[in-house]
């Protein structure tokens, strides 16, 4: 009896639904916002490619590894069981195989950026990957999450300017805040599974009804760090109309999850249109700074 054959590798299609191409809108305007600002306006053709392409070919090790790690995990949750590796569509050496292939992309789009990107690129690799594990062992998963976002600012900065300046700290803990009450929302989405399967989250831990009263207090938290950051590098009324904005939209979604705190959809994907607004508010500093007090004056 010949042996079995392993899984075809997916097509397009198939391939976009494995890396849930549609999620990079969840991230990327934080990504593009924050390139704007270390540039002080465009940045270079080569720099912008060079960034994008890290980002992507980061999101992209880090989805894969994780498809990979989870799949037997995924084939035991309704809401996962249909995916690539867990239906056995597609083999775990794929799956490895485009892991490394994008790690050794934004490695290689870190040592044309400069020196310190390419020596800390392994930082963020590790960052990446090791969040698919820590499920297995810490409520504090969410966090982790919130953490692999957080280093969105840092990055771009690192990628943009070669140095990491004081204030941008202050948008890593904006990000981590936003990170983890978005992580926070989607873990209340798996909830039942989570336990079913011991695994753990915040919403484990503390259950439905105070993990969705701790998700308002994460975006305030975030919004107030991510306006101070926009006071310390002297950033206009653009950039703060955008944040009531955010704060505005995110409310109305707060409401809604404390009153049904496992109803997550709608929360899930306002997160999208909260990026862009962000996105949008920093355009409009940069390029229309009415009222500001001069970009980068904060960050030389």
């Amino acid at each position: 009896m010949s042996a079995a054959r392993p899984p075809p590798a997916p097509r397009a299609r198939e391939l976009g639904r494995f890396l849930e191409i549609q999620n990079l809108g969840l991230n990327l305007p934080f990504a593009l916002a924050f390139l704007v600002l270390a540039a002080d306006g465009l940045p270079s053709l080569r720099t912008f490619a060079l960034v994008v392409v890290a980002f992507v070919a980061a999101r992209n090790a880090g989805h894969s590894f994780n498809r990979w790690a989870d799949r037997a995990l995924d084939a035991r949750n309704p809401r996962t069981s249909g995916r690539l590796l867990a239906a056995g569509r597609g083999s775990s050496a794929f799956a490895l195989g485009f892991c490394a292939a994008n790690a050794a992309v934004l490695v290689a789009a870190a040592y044309f950026l400069n020196p310190l990107a390419f020596v800390l690129a392994p930082i963020a690799l590790a960052l990446v990957l090791g969040y698919s594990y820590t499920k297995r062992v810490t409520s504090f998963t969410t966090a982790f999450l919130g953490l692999v976002e957080a280093i969105t600012p840092a990055a771009v900065y690192i990628a943009v300017r070669g140095a990491l300046p004081l204030p941008v700290l202050l948008a890593v803990g904006g990000l981590l805040a936003w990170g983890t009450s978005f992580e926070t929302i989607h873990s209340l989405g798996d909830l039942e599974s989570d336990r079913a399967l011991g695994l753990f989250s915040v919403p484990v831990r503390l259950g439905a009804a105070r993990s969705a009263r701790l998700v308002p207090a994460l975006h305030a938290l975030a919004l107030g760090l991510l306006a101070l950051f926009g006071l310390a590098i002297g950033l206009g009324p653009a950039y703060f109309g955008a944040l009531v904005a955010m704060a505005g939209l995110a409310a109305i979604g707060d409401r809604a999850l404390v009153r049904q705190p496992t109803a997550t959809r709608v929360p899930f994907e306002r997160h999208f249109a909260l990026g862009a607004i962000y996105l949008a508010g920093v355009v409009l500093a940069v390029f229309l700074p009415l009222g500001s007090v001069g970009i980068g004056h904060g960050i030389p």
